[in-house]
């Protein structure tokens, strides 16, 4: 006589230590591995590696030592490096647009950005005055051509 599978029955799972449910967080969050992957694994279901990461997340960050605070921290040094880097990035730009007269920013960056190295620009004319000068040997003046145009 064949047996017949009961669906309704719950699939029976062993009770997991707690080294294995930090072991399996840390995996995941590190993303070595995927939920899923971990779920068929260690024959756990997805839902309770969900509880697992919701509940023993702050616990791993804790074993590795850096508090939330150390990690906005971080995340703060992290973000001025980048915008010096910006700025620097902004500055080089500016000045070539300065040297060869060319718009690079309108062309090939977001309008965000071309309208911060404008302003740059701008600021670096201003304070300047031999920019004026080179600029005006790569580009020549309207007024100069009109000039050029009617005296032949």
């Amino acid at each position: 006589m064949k047996t017949q599978k009961q669906p309704w029955r719950k699939k029976a799972y062993e009770k997991a230590t707690l080294e294995l449910k930090l072991f399996v967080v840390d995996q995941i969050q590190n993303g070595q591995i995927s939920s899923n992957f971990a779920s068929k694994k260690y024959n756990v279901p997805r839902t309770t590696i969900a509880y697992w990461i919701k509940k023993y997340s702050t616990l791993v960050q804790q074993n590795t030592g850096m508090s939330k605070l150390d990690e906005i921290k971080k995340l703060k040094e992290r973000i001025e490096e980048l915008e010096f880097v910006k700025e620097f990035q902004q500055d080089i730009i500016a000045d070539m647009e300065i040297i060869t007269g060319v718009d690079l920013a309108k062309k090939s960056l977001p309008k965000i950005l071309a309208k911060e190295i404008a302003l740059k620009k701008k600021n670096l004319l201003k304070s300047s005055g031999s920019m004026n000068i080179l600029g005006s040997v790569n580009k020549p003046i309207t007024k100069d051509l009109k000039h050029k145009k009617t005296s032949k």
